[in-house]
């Protein structure tokens, strides 16, 4: 199942709010990719920041897990979301 543009916008906010409440991963989250707190509220909204916070959220199993729990969806929704964000579908592992 593939997402729209707006579904993976706004499933990605869902991922934010989860990180967010995360009290040890949100630190390995600014600390890994530069952002600051207030960051999470400035570029919540922008294509590039979500990407950075899908990718890095797949770096770790046991938090997919957790958050698509919480979330209660399914555990490749978050490949999904980030494959129908803009720039989503190019990989670059470099």
């Amino acid at each position: 199942m593939s997402l729209s543009r707006d579904a993976a916008e706004v499933f990605s906010l869902n991922v934010l709010g989860w990180l967010v409440g995360q009290d040890e991963i949100v630190p390995v989250f600014l600390g890994a990719t530069g952002a600051s707190e207030s960051d999470l509220h400035t570029e919540a909204g922008k294509p590039e920041f979500m990407l950075s916070m899908l990718d890095f959220l797949m770096m770790n199993d046991e938090w997919i897990i957790a958050c698509c729990d919480e979330l209660r969806v399914p555990y490749e929704r978050i490949g999904q979301a980030r494959q129908a964000l803009p720039g989503g579908a190019e990989m670059s592992w470099t």
